[in-house]
């Protein structure tokens, strides 16, 4: 369970205020706004990406606010989407005149702020455009991928983004790729235990001891099905025969990868795991291009990992290695 609060009610706040306490060197808080900002933000001539979504999945979002990546970040209660005028003040303050683009996970609650936000900032004469991410293969079949819920694939949808907008590229441009690397990224999960909300004695949903749920979302929806737990190996290939079964039409054989941890998995235990999905990919002919495994989208408590298969071009590629620097992930 959740241990470390003082008042529930006020969580989101602290954890902001001992957030930029810790990582001045990147953000700064949005005045008068639940949200953090770049330390270079607003950015004169650069496209402003905005992040944003529920707490309690750091370092989404928060984590990823910084110099080549992220403006700025809305930060809701736990699990839940900010409002459409947090979203709002948010943007303000790191608005350009190159425009904004705002880049979050496929959930009811965050589209509906968003697009309240965003149309009153149109009306004002802020052009803003939307890229929802889409990565989560569980959560509609194929041929609907525009239903899909968004997941750890948020993180190299947003590097991507937060790469062209540093490098000068039109609002049009740091769009379409935004949408390019949403469109090549795919991801599946399994779960282990539940997530717990701050101050509640019982998590979201229970998983039996031997058990495991596959295709769990992050907010405390259980998975799409539950199954026995089985060794690591057969575990990489259930995540890799997903993911595969679902690659994009036009997907070579450069992949990123990401193992994400979900809060409560060791990463002992990640990197057993990542043993056998390396071996399988390279045994397939795919080559794994700088494979990450940590904790970059989590759940609060929850126990369990998520595989992310961005597939790379040179284009996407590039923007992948552009340097960026923030409190969860800096490349130099």
């Amino acid at each position: 369970m959740t241990k470390l609060y003082n008042d529930p009610a006020n969580f989101r706040e602290e954890l902001i205020e001992g957030f930029v306490a810790a990582y001045g060197r990147y953000v700064r808080r949005v005045p008068d706004a639940s949200g953090v900002m770049a330390i270079d933000a607003p950015r004169p001539g650069q496209v402003a990406l905005v992040i944003g979504g529920g707490s309690g999945h750091y370092p989404a979002f928060c984590g990823y606010v910084g110099p080549g990546l992220a403006a700025a970040a809305v930060m809701g209660n736990v699990f839940a989407a900010p409002s459409a005028e947090q979203i709002y003040r948010v943007t303000k303050a790191v608005a350009s005149d190159a425009g904004v683009l705002y880049c979050y996970g496929n959930y009811s609650g965050d589209v509906l702020n968003f697009d309240m936000a965003e149309l009153r900032c149109q009306e004002e004469g802020i052009d803003v455009r939307t890229v929802r991410v889409t990565d989560d293969v569980a959560s509609a079949p194929r041929g609907q991928e525009e239903e899909r819920r968004g997941i750890a694939g948020d993180f190299f949808v947003f590097k991507i983004a937060g790469a062209a907008a540093a490098r000068g590229d039109s609002l049009d441009e740091v769009e379409r790729l935004a949408r390019k690397a949403n469109a090549r990224t795919r991801s599946f999960g399994v779960a282990f235990s539940g997530c717990t909300l701050p101050g509640q004695s019982a998590p979201l949903f229970t998983v039996e001891p031997g058990r495991m749920e596959l295709g769990l979302g992050v907010h405390g929806e259980p998975g799409v099905q539950s199954s026995h737990m089985r060794p690591a190996r057969e575990i990489a290939d259930l995540l890799l025969d997903t993911l595969l079964a679902d690659a994009p039409p036009d997907a070579g054989t450069t992949v990123a990868v990401l193992l994400n941890g979900l809060g409560a998995t060791q990463y002992e235990e990640m990197f057993v795991l990542y043993k056998d999905v390396h071996r399988r990919l390279v045994a397939e002919g795919f080559s794994p291009y700088k494979p990450i495994v940590n904790e970059m989208v989590t759940s609060l408590d929850m126990a369990g990992c998520s595989l992310t298969l961005c597939w790379l071009d040179d284009e996407l590629t590039a923007l992948l290695d552009a340097p960026c620097a923030s409190a969860a992930y800096t490349n130099c």
